[in-house]
Parts: structure tokens; sequence; C-alpha cells
């Protein structure tokens, strides 16, 4: 097991199949344009598998598909399939709004594909549109019920909870992933690349979230820690499973095993890292499978990112990059190097 200066192992990899993506959500892609990735510069499904497979023989054995959003991407399935042959990964899961999912859910499963999580920020409609730009919550609603009759059973349901915009949707959240027999997430609001329009004084912390939600649903129990997952996990007296990740007000870098990769191969060792290594352009260069190897292994060895604690003690706090940056680097975006 690879590990890096501070002890942390290189277990999971978010693997971005796409910059692209059907929604224009104000805390990802709030802007009207965007600088996309050069269509020829994105890997076949059988180069990405080639670089997977060197994170694979240095302990890799979580993947999780994420874009933009990874199912306008064509024959994603795919790609899970791909992925599913390789037996050195135990676990195969997408990050997806869920707009196409109805009509994928089947497929994915069939292909491979293990775990979904749905972004889901608001149960009304007019919400939805305004912070979306698409009038798309009934096909999130369809797609997250043909998961669960496709056989998905571990659905978890991203929640971003921005003051003064939804947060006063935290219990209807809870009860709709009762209902759904989904498992909600609410996620204190990032200050990610693309988010050109978070303020600190829009994070709901952790804190008041438990808060709202004892008091209305009565006493939560923590539940044991999940690994190196982000989520805190807590459970109602009905049995009801809920998790908060507090990436603002308590980050959780001392444990985060994961990094990104995007879809034209870019590496990224940190969610707040502002260069990567390309192992893209390595591998079209001809790169052996060694040397690729040698170059992960070196660079997450001597790896020290925290770059969410680090945020922490900025003076002036503001998003990872703006929208010039993006136009310059888009590899700066939320949207392109993935969650």
């Amino acid at each position: 097991m690879t590990t890096d200066s501070r002890g942390r192992p290189l277990g999971s990899l978010r693997l971005s199949v796409t910059d692209r993506c059907n929604l224009r959500c104000s805390y990802c892609m709030p802007e009207d344009r965007y600088t996309w990735l050069p269509k020829q510069n994105l890997l076949r499904f059988e180069e990405t598998c080639e670089l997977v497979d060197v994170f694979v023989e240095l302990g890799v054995s979580e993947v999780r598909l994420t874009g933009g959003e990874p199912l306008v991407r064509a024959r994603v399935e795919e790609m899970v399939r791909m992925l599913a042959s390789r037996p050195g990964i135990k676990d195969i899961a997408m990050t997806t709004n869920g707009v196409l999912l109805a009509d994928r859910a089947r497929g994915l499963r069939a292909a491979g594909l293990q775990r979904l999580t749905v972004s889901l920020d608001t149960l009304r409609p007019d919400r939805f549109l305004e912070l979306t730009r698409r009038d798309g919550l009934s096909s999130v609603l369809a797609g997250i019920d043909s998961a669960r009759q496709a056989g998905f059973s571990r659905i978890k349901l991203n929640t971003v909870v921005m003051r003064g915009f939804n947060d006063d949707e935290i219990e209807e959240i809870i009860d709709y992933s009762r209902h759904a027999g989904v498992e909600a997430r609410l996620i204190e609001y990032m200050d990610v690349g693309g988010a050109t329009r978070w303020a600190p004084e829009k994070v709901v912390p952790k804190e008041e979230i438990l808060d709202r939600v004892a008091r209305r649903f009565g006493p939560l129990e923590q539940l044991p820690l999940d690994g190196p997952a982000p989520a805190e996990r807590y459970v109602l007296g009905d049995g009801t499973v809920f998790g908060v990740i507090s990436s603002v007000s308590k980050p959780f870098c001392r444990a985060c095993d994961r990094s990104r990769l995007t879809a034209d191969g870019m590496w990224f060792l940190c969610l707040y890292a502002r260069k990567g290594v390309d192992l893209g352009r390595m591998l079209r260069d001809g790169a052996t499978p060694e040397r690729i190897r040698s170059t992960v292994q070196t660079a997450w060895s001597t790896r020290c990112d925290h770059g969410a604690e680090e945020r922490t003690v900025l003076p002036e706090r503001s998003a990872l990059a703006g929208e010039g940056e993006m136009a310059a680097d888009p590899h700066l975006g939320m949207h392109t190097r993935g969650g």
C-alpha cells in the first residue's frame, strides 16, 4: 500500500469521464460560459483503464465515476464494465445528478456498478429550476426510483446546504430520504473551483445542521466512523441514518485517501490543488506503465496536501478559482476535476 508523507494510503480514485454537464448548479457552474477540455484530449476508455491499472497496482481499490455529469458521456456503461473486470477494484460507484438515470439505471447495474450517489439539493420544482437553470426535478426523482428498482440498495443523496436558499429544507430532505430508502448526505457549501458565488456567510455548519435535525426528529446517535469516508453518520430514533460532510467547518484532510483523475488524464492529489500531474500526456507520449507508476508513486509518497485545512485560516476566503482563471485553465473547475 502506497502512503503519503502523512501516512494516508492511496486508496480511492475519483475518475471524471467528462467535464460537460446538463445542469448549471449555482455552487458549481453558475457562469454563462465555460472553456471546455478539447475533445481530442479526452481519453478513450481503454486509455483511462491503462491509467487505472497503475493506480490499482499501487493500492487503489475504490473507483468513483464522476464528471461533470458522467451520464452525458456516451456508453459510460462500457467504462463500468471494464472496471468491473479488474479484480483489484473492490468498489465501483458513481456520482450523478440523476437527470438521465431513469433510462440508465438497469444498464449500469448490469455492467457492474455497485453504488450510486445522486445529487439533489431541493425538493421544490421552482427552486430546482432556479438552482440548475433546468426543469429536471421530476426526472431526478424518477431516476432514484428506477435505481432502487434496478437493485441498487446503497443509494446516497448529496445535498449541498446553502443559507438563504435551501437551508429551510433540511428536515424535508431527511423526511424524503427516509421514505425513499436512500441515505442523505448534508454537505457544507464548499469554496471549490467554480463556486464563484460562494461566501462564508452562506455556509451552514455541521453543528447547526445537527441541531435542526434534532429539534425536528429527536435525539441523534453518532455512528462509528466508516474508514476514510468524509461523512459523519448519525441515526435517528426510528432507525433513519444520515450523514453530514463538514468540509468547511471541520475538514477531513487527515484521513483523506482520495485523488482525482480528469477526463483528459490530469491527476490531482487534492481537491484544492492548483496544479496536477499530466498522466494523460505521458500515456499518449508513449510512457511505459512502469514509468507512469513511478511518477504516481513518487508524487503520492511525497504528498503533504491538506488544502481544506489550509483554507480555514485564509484572511479573505473565496472560491479556489474564478471565471477568468477557469477560462485560462479549465482544470481548475470542479466540473472538470470531479467531486
